[in-house]
C-alpha cells in the first residue's frame, strides 16, 4: 500500500510562507489603491489578469491537455463571468472605500460560501458553525455600521463582490472533484480574461508604461501570493497559518494611515477581527472534520 502519512508539521516555515503571502496580497491592494481611478475598474481587473497569464506559461500544456465535457465547459463559463463581475466590483471599491474596509470587508465571503454550501451543495452546519457565522456577520455590521453613516458605492459593491466569489469558490468546490486543481486554477485565469475584455474596450483609456509595470507587479503579486500560500497551507495546519492573516489587516491599516493619509478606524478593525477569527474558526472546524489540510475559502477568492 503507498503511505498517505501526511508530511510531517513545519509551523514556522508554515507561519514564514502566510507572512510573505500577506505581503504579496497587501501590495496588491495598495499598488491598486496607488494607480487610482485614472484607470477604470474594468481596464484594470482586465489589465492584471491578462499580464497575469504570463505567470501561467509553464502550465498551459497540462491545462489544456485535459478533455472537457460540456458539463465542465458550461461550470467553468458560469464561474469565469460570475469571477468577473466580483473581479470588477473589488477594483471599483479599491478606489472608492479605505484599504482597512477593503480587506476587512474580503473577509466575509467565505461567511456566503458555508453558507452557500449548506443551501445548495447539502452540507450540515453543526451549532458551533452557526455561532461563528452569527459572529462574522456581526462583525460585518459593525465595519459596515449602517445607519450610523453613510454606506458608499465602495461598501455596496464590496458587498457584491463577496457574494459573486462565494459562488465562484462553490463551483470551483464541485470543478475539484472533475478535473485536476491546476486545470480548475488555469480555467479561471484564462475565462476571466476573455471574460473581462469587452468590459474594458468599451471604457478603455490607454495606461502609460508606468502603470502598465504597475499592473505587471500587480499580476506578479498576485500570482506569488497564491503560490505561497499553498506552500503555508503544506507546511502547517490552518490552526498555525489562519490567524497570520490578520497581520493583512494591521498592514492595511498601517499603510492607508502612512502611504494614503487615511484616518484608522477602530471599528473597522475591531470588526474585521471578529469576521477573521469567525472565519478562522469555520476553517479550522473543516480541517478537523477532513482530517487533512485544506485550503480555506480564502484563497479562491484572492485576486
Amino acid at each position: 500500500m503507498p503511505d498517505i502519512t501526511p508530511p510531517p508539521s513545519r509551523p514556522l516555515a508554515g507561519v514564514l510562507w502566510m507572512l510573505i503571502t500577506g505581503i504579496q496580497f497587501v501590495g496588491v491592494t495598495a499598488v491598486v489603491k496607488y494607480i487610482g481611478p485614472g484607470i477604470p475598474a474594468a481596464e484594470a481587473a482586465f489589465l492584471r489578469y491578462s499580464l497575469g497569464l504570463i505567470f501561467l506559461i509553464p502550465a498551459m500544456r497540462p491545462i489544456f491537455s485535459v478533455r472537457l465535457d460540456r458539463v465542465s465547459k458550461t461550470l467553468f463559463g458560469i464561474r469565469g463571468l460570475v469571477h468577473t463581475l466580483g473581479v470588477i466590483l473589488w477594483f471599483f471599491a479599491m478606489t472608492r472605500i479605505p484599504l482597512a474596509e477593503v480587506t476587512a470587508m474580503g473577509y466575509i465571503y467565505p461567511v456566503y460560501v458555508t453558507i452557500g454550501a449548506a443551501i445548495f451543495l447539502g452540507e450540515k452546519l453543526a451549532v458551533r458553525r452557526i455561532a461563528a457565522i452569527g459572529v462574522a456577520l456581526i462583525g460585518g455590521l459593525i465595519i459596515l455600521r449602517p445607519g450610523f453613516r453613510e454606506l458608499s458605492e465602495g461598501h455596496i459593491a464590496m458587498l457584491g463582490n463577496g457574494m459573486l466569489f462565494a459562488v465562484s469558490y462553490l463551483i470551483a468546490k464541485v470543478m475539484t472533484g472533475r478535473v485536476p486543481p491546476v486545470v480548475v486554477v488555469g480555467w479561471l485565469s484564462i475565462s476571466v480574461t476573455v471574460f473581462l475584455l469587452p468590459f474594458a474596450i468599451p471604457v478603455w483609456v490607454w495606461p502609460t508604461w508606468e502603470q502598465m509595470g504597475l499592473f505587471l507587479i500587480v499580476a506578479g503579486f498576485a500570482t506569488g501570493g497564491h503560490y505561497t500560500m499553498t506552500m503555508a497551507f503544506a507546511s502547517a495546519p490552518l490552526a498555525v497559518t489562519q490567524p497570520v492573516t490578520f497581520l493583512q489587516l494591521v498592514w492595511s491599516v498601517s499603510l492607508g494611515a502612512l502611504v494614503f493619509s487615511e484616518p484608522v478606524d477602530g471599528w473597522v478593525v475591531f470588526g474585521g477581527v471578529l469576521v477573521l477569527g469567525a472565519v478562522s474558526f469555520i476553517a479550522w472546524r473543516e480541517a478537523v472534520l477532513k482530517r487533512r489540510v485544506v485550503t480555506p475559502a480564502l484563497e479562491e477568492g484572492r485576486l
